[in-house]
C-alpha cells in the first residue's frame, strides 16, 4: 500500500509541474518573478521521474510525506502561476504589495517542502540533486527580495482609480496607461473585462467598492482606445470579408461592410463565429474561445455567471447555417470552421491584412519556384522573429510543414531562411511540439551537418530550442543529432560553438544522451575549448564535463584525457561558477579512483579547496568538502597502512625468538 500511495503521489507531482509548464504569458506587473518561479518548478521534473522510475520504489515514510507537502505548495504554487497569466493587470499593478505577498509565502513554502526532502536515501544521480539544491539556493536567494515597480505606471492608475486630479481627462496619462497595460485591443480589453469578470465570480456576486472601481477604470480605458483607434472594432467585422469589392454599395461607388448581428458575434471574443457551440446554460459561443475558458479551469457561463452543470459542447447547427445565409446576402465569405481544436492559441490578433499576407507567403513556399520559397522563406522569418502574435499565427496557418520541406533543398540561400523561420517559431512554446511532430528533427539535422555555418549555428539553436521540452531530449538524441552538434563544437564560428555547446548541455541533462556525446568525441573537444588561447568557452566546457563525469563512459574518458592538472588549475584562478563545476568533475573522477585525490593532491589543490569551502558558492563549498574530506581519508587510510607495515617489519620473527631462547 505504502508503494502504491508512493507512486501516486509522484506520479501526481509530475502532472502538477508539468500544469505548471504549460502556463505562459505572465502579466507585466508579475513577469519577472513569475517567470522565475516557474522555471524553477521546470527544473524539478528530472528528480520526479527518477523516483517515479527508481528500482527501489517504496518510498519511506517520512519522506513520502515530504512529498505530499511538496505537492500541497505546488498546487499553491500553480493557483499563484495561473492567476499572474490569467487575472486582471489592473488589480496586479494596484495590489502589487499583496500580490508579492503572497508570492514571497509561496516560495517560502516551496523551499521548507524542498529542504524537508532526504535526497540522500532517494535513488536520484548525483546531477539531479544537484539540480535540486541549485533550485533550492535559487529560492534562497529570492526570499524577501523585493524588485523595482513601474512607479508612474501605478501612480497613474492610482490617480485615475481614485479619480483625484484631472488625470481622467489626461489624454497621455490614458496612453500610458493603455500601452503600458497592453490594452490596446479589443481582444486585450476583452481579455482584461472577463478577468474582473471572474474575480466578481469568485466573491458570490458580491464584487465590493474595489472590483467595482476597477472596472469603472477598464471603461474609461477602453473609451479612450476606441475615441483614439474608431476602427478598433474592424478587425471583428471584416475578418471574414473578401479583400476585393465586396459588400453593399454606396451610390458613389465605395463600398460599406454590413454590421455583424449582435446574435452572431461570441460573447467573449465579439467576433463573428465560425464554430458556434451551445454551453449547458442554452448560451451560444465560439468553440475555440469557450474551449479555452473551460480549460483555464472556469466552471461558470460567461455570460450568465450560472455554473455549468457539464463541460459538454454542442455544435449550434441552425446558427451556424443562419451565419452561412446572412454572409452569402452580404456578398461575405462564410466563415471557415477551423480544424485545430486543441491549441489553446488564436490569432485573433492578426488583421485580415497580415492573414491575407501570410496565406499569400504560404502559397509560395509550396509552389516550385525556388524564387518564390526563397523570398516567401525570407520574409516569414522575418515575421516570426517579430513578435509572439505573429508565431502564434503563422504556425496556425500551416507554415512548419512547408518549412520542414525546404530543410533538404540545395539552395542554401532558401535553407538558411527556413531553419532559422522555425528556430523563431520555437521560441513560442506551443510550436516546440508541433516542430518536431511535423518531423523536422531529420531534416535540422541535415542542415546542422550540410548546410550553410550560419545554417548550422541556427539550427543547434534551433534543437537547443526544442529541447527545452523533456521529451524532446530523447527524440533528438536518438535522430543523431549529437555527433554534428559536436563537430560544430570544434570547428565553427566562436557563435557556432556556443550554440552547440548549449544544444549539447541541455540535450545531456537526459542521461541516454551522455553515452551518445561521450562517444562523438566530446570530452576532447571540451579539453581543448579548456586550453584554447582566450578562453572564450570555458564556462559552456566544464558545465558539460560536469553533467559527464556521473555517467561511467563519462568518467573514464575524462579521467583519460589527463584532466586533473587543468581542473587543479580551474580550482585554483577559475571564476566562482568554473570552480564549482571543476570541483563538481573531480569529486565524480575520484568515487571509485583514488588516483585522480593523488594527482589532485600532488598539483596543490588543498590549498585551494580549503579556500573554496569558505568562500565559494554553495555548491563549490559543498564539492570542496568532499574532496578535502576524501584526500584526507585515503591519506590517513596510507598513514595507518604504512604504520602496520612498518610494526610488522619490526616485531620480532618468531623463529629469531626461538633461537635466542635456545642459546
Amino acid at each position: 500500500m505504502e508503494e502504491e500511495n508512493g507512486g501516486v503521489v509522484v506520479q501526481s507531482l509530475i502532472e502538477t509541474v508539468n500544469e505548471i509548464a504549460s502556463i505562459s504569458d505572465y502579466r507585466c506587473a508579475v513577469k519577472k518573478q513569475y517567470c522565475n518561479l516557474a522555471r524553477r518548478l521546470k527544473l524539478l521534473t528530472p528528480m520526479l521521474e527518477e523516483i517515479r522510475d527508481s528500482k527501489d520504489s517504496i518510498i519511506p515514510q517520512q519522506t513520502l510525506k515530504a512529498l505530499v507537502f511538496l505537492k500541497q505548495a505546488l498546487d499553491s504554487a500553480k493557483d499563484l502561476l495561473k492567476f499572474g497569466s490569467e487575472g486582471s493587470k489592473i488589480y496586479m499593478v494596484l495590489e502589487r504589495e499583496q500580490i508579492m505577498n503572497k508570492y514571497h509565502e509561496v516560495t517560502a513554502k516551496l523551499e521548507q517542502a524542498l529542504s524537508g526532502i532526504s535526497y540522500e536515501i532517494l535513488d536520484i544521480s548525483d546531477e539531479v540533486k544537484e539540480q535540486v539544491e541549485l533550485v533550492l539556493a535559487q529560492f534562497r536567494r529570492a526570499k524577501g527580495r523585493v524588485d523595482a515597480t513601474d512607479v508612474e505606471l501605478y501612480e497613474d492608475l492610482l490617480s485615475l482609480y481614485n479619480n483625484t486630479d484631472d488625470s481622467a481627462k489626461d489624454p497621455a496619462v490614458l496612453r500610458r496607461l493603455s500601452e503600458k497595460l497592453q490594452l490596446m485591443g479589443i481582444a486585450d480589453l476583452t481579455q482584461e473585462s472577463l478577468a474582473l469578470h471572474e474575480m466578481v465570480t469568485a466573491t458570490g456576486g458580491d464584487p465590493g467598492e474595489n472590483i467595482e472601481k476597477m472596472s469603472m477604470l477598464l471603461k474609461k480605458i477602453k473609451d479612450f482606445v476606441q475615441t483614439e483607434n474608431p476602427n478598433l472594432d474592424a478587425p471583428a467585422k471584416e475578418k471574414n470579408v473578401l479583400p476585393s469589392g465586396s459588400g453593399q454599395a454606396f451610390a458613389d461607388g465605395s463600398h460599406k461592410t454590413p454590421a455583424i448581428p449582435d446574435d452572431f458575434r461570441c460573447p467573449i471574443s465579439l467576433e463573428l463565429m465560425k464554430d458556434p457551440v451551445i454551453v449547458s446554460t442554452g448560451q451560444t459561443y465560439e468553440r475555440s474561445c469557450i474551449e479555452k475558458w473551460l480549460e483555464s479551469g472556469h466552471e461558470t457561463c460567461p455570460k450568465t455567471l450560472q455554473k455549468l452543470t457539464s463541460a459538454a459542447l454542442t455544435p449550434n447547427y441552425v446558427l451556424r447555417s443562419l451565419i452561412a445565409q446572412w454572409c452569402e446576402a452580404n456578398d461575405i465569405e462564410p466563415p471557415k470552421r477551423p480544424t485545430n481544436y486543441g491549441s489553446n492559441k488564436t490569432a485573433s490578433t492578426y488583421s485580415p491584412a497580415e492573414l491575407t499576407k501570410t496565406e499569400i507567403l504560404l502559397h509560395k513556399l509550396a509552389s516550385g519556384s525556388l524564387e518564390d520559397q526563397r523570398s516567401a522563406a525570407g520574409e516569414i522569418r522575418l515575421l516570426a522573429k517579430r513578435n509572439a502574435d505573429n508565431r502564434v499565427a503563422i504556425a496556425e496557418a500551416g507554415a512548419i510543414p512547408l518549412l520542414v520541406d525546404l530543410l533538404s533543398t540545395p539552395d542554401s540561400r532558401t535553407q538558411e531562411h527556413a531553419i532559422t523561420a522555425l528556430l523563431n517559431l520555437s521560441i513560442c512554446e506551443d510550436n516546440k511540439g508541433s516542430i518536431v511532430l511535423a518531423g523536422a528533427v531529420p531534416g535540422i539535422v541535415h542542415v546542422l551537418k550540410k548546410g550553410s555555418m550560419e545554417a548550422r549555428e541556427n539550427a543547434a539553436a534551433t534543437l537547443f530550442s526544442l529541447s527545452v521540452v523533456d521529451e524532446n531530449k530523447v527524440t533528438i538524441g536518438s535522430l543523431g543529432a549529437i555527433p554534428p552538434l559536436v563537430t560544430l563544437l570544434s570547428e565553427g564560428t566562436q557563435r557556432g560553438k556556443k550554440d552547440a555547446a548549449t544544444a549539447l548541455f541541455n540535450l545531456c541533462i537526459y542521461q541516454g544522451n551522455k553515452g551518445k556525446a561521450v562517444r562523438a568525441g566530446v570530452v576532447p573537444t571540451l579539453m581543448c575549448l579548456l586550453t584554447e588561447t582566450g578562453g572564450g568557452m570555458v564556462d559552456e566546457a566544464l558545465a558539460i564535463l560536469a553533467i559527464l563525469a556521473s555517467h561511467p563512459e563519462g568518467k573514464a574518458i575524462i579521467g583519460a584525457a589527463e584532466a586533473v592538472p587543468v581542473l587543479v588549475e580551474f580550482i585554483r584562478n577559475g571564476s566562482p561558477r568554473n570552480r564549482e563545476n571543476a570541483a563538481a568533475v573531480l569529486v565524480h573522477l575520484s568515487s571509485g579512483d583514488q588516483k585522480h585525490l593523488v594527482e589532485a593532491e600532488e598539483h596543490g589543490v588543498m590549498g585551494p579547496l580549503v579556500d573554496m569551502a569558505q568562500n565559494g558558492t554553495d555548491r563549490g563549498k559543498r564539492k570542496a568538502q568532499q574532496l578535502m574530506e576524501r584526500i584526507s581519508r585515503f591519506f590517513e587510510q596510507q598513514k595507518h597502512t604504512q604504520a602496520q607495515a612498518e610494526a610488522h617489519i619490526q616485531q620480532p620473527q618468531p623463529s629469531a625468538m626461538a633461537n635466542s631462547g635456545d642459546s
